[in-house]
């Protein structure tokens, strides 16, 4: 990441799926919108389901300092139902290129629709905003990712 400030890239096994890096529509969107890599299908929300992931086949890199947010498209939960299982997704800077997926970002979706929902190929599916981050005077963090999704603070 020599020369790289921030941005997308395919991730690895990704390759040759045809995959829409993420951008912005307007000068003036905040957010990069990211497009669904596959075909998937929400199930209608019942207790006890977990939410999907939806594959994006994409990896991002930043600056230390910053993180990247993904965050709900705002037409999603009124039009289709579909909101984020976690409602609002940090990207740190370490998960590119890690050594469990690469990087790989994938949205979670609650469907709270009363039909199931199929996600097509290249549909966006939510958005990305690269964000700053300050640390605490006494932050003493020295640990390394050891994985993908969910990894840290699981050594």
């Amino acid at each position: 990441m020599a020369n790289k400030v921030r941005g997308f890239e395919v991730a690895k096994g990704w390759n040759d799926k045809d995959i829409t890096l993420p951008h912005r529509s307007t000068s003036d969107s905040a957010g990069y919108d990211f497009h669904a890599a596959e075909e998937v299908t929400i199930p209608s929300f019942k207790p006890g389901v977990k939410p999907v992931l939806v594959a994006t086949g994409v990896k991002a890199y930043m600056s230390k300092g910053e993180y990247l947010a993904l965050v709900n498209r705002s037409s999603l939960p009124l039009k289709q139902g579909l909101m984020l299982g976690n409602n609002f997704a940090v990207i740190d800077r370490d998960y590119y290129s890690n050594e469990g997926n690469d990087g790989h970002i994938m949205f979670q979706f609650w469907n709270f629709s009363d039909e199931d929902i199929t996600i097509e190929k290249d549909t966006r599916i939510g958005q990305g905003i690269f964000h700053s981050f300050a640390v605490a005077d006494d932050d003493g963090a020295e640990g390394e990712r050891q994985g993908g999704f969910g990894s840290t603070g699981t050594n």
